[in-house]
């Protein structure tokens, strides 16, 4: 059961939303402002945010950069149709995804699996009768490095120069899935189908606006990439060190 937090402030949304997640068997608590949802994070301690961008008060843009600020925790942004503006301002800030209103439960439940499986590392079978685990076969430290960064792919944690990077589950995904073939060219539309898991048929925004908010993370000139680099007219690709 995946505890989900909407932060929505029109009651029909809210109330469509609440019975369409529930009865899929999650758990779900609302709350109709951004400084109400904000304070659901600690008393709900939710497993993925549902964010309105047009919001009273503090907008939803700002409620995701505050969670963004500490938290990885998956956000999807719930979009007018054809509000694309704030759409992409939205991705920038932080969101993993969005979803254009109105979306059926459906929509909303292919959605969040998609982002939980970014954040949740997969499981490995246990030793058999008589035989000795990994870890205790592999003592030594099983962290990949790129230059100043270090991939700890187990336990899904990114460091750069020994400091702990705060990555949105996107952000981690898209990384570790570059870093995986160094030198390998992706196209947008594969890193949809591969990070995000669900095609966007052309529409490249959601990988421009990670791969901008990730660079701003683990570069050191954003605007000379090292890391994430642009193969201009075909990607991206993990640069060669």
């Amino acid at each position: 059961m995946t505890r989900v937090l909407l932060i929505e402030d029109d009651p029909a949304v809210r109330k469509g939303v609440t019975l369409a997640l529930r009865r899929r068997g999650h758990e779900v608590e609302t709350a109709a402002s951004g400084e109400d949802g904000l304070r659901a994070l600690d008393t709900f301690r939710p497993d993925l945010v549902l964010l309105d961008l047009m919001l009273p008060g503090m907008s939803g843009l700002e409620v995701c950069r505050r969670i963004r600020e500490t938290r990885q925790l998956p956000l999807i942004i719930l979009s007018a149709r054809g509000d694309d503006i704030d759409m992409v301002v939205g991705l920038e800030a932080g969101a993993d995804d969005y979803v254009v209103k109105p979306a059926g439960g459906e929509v909303l439940e292919a959605r969040m699996r998609a982002v939980l499986r970014r954040v949740v590392p997969p499981q490995e079978p246990g030793p058999g009768p008589g035989e000795e685990s990994a870890a205790a076969a592999e003592p030594l430290e099983r962290l990949e490095k790129h230059g100043s960064l270090t991939l700890d792919r187990s336990a899904l944690q990114v460091f750069k120069g020994g400091s702990e990077l705060v990555l949105a589950p996107s952000e981690l995904k898209l990384l570790l899935f570059l870093a995986a073939a160094p030198g390998q060219v992706f196209s947008r539309q594969q890193l949809l189908e591969q990070v995000w898991e669900h095609s966007y048929y052309g529409d490249a925004r959601l990988v421009d606006a990670c791969v901008m908010r990730l660079r701003g993370k683990v570069e050191d000139d954003p605007r000379r990439p090292v890391y994430v680099q642009t193969v201009r007219g075909f990607g991206y690709r993990f640069g060669p060190l």
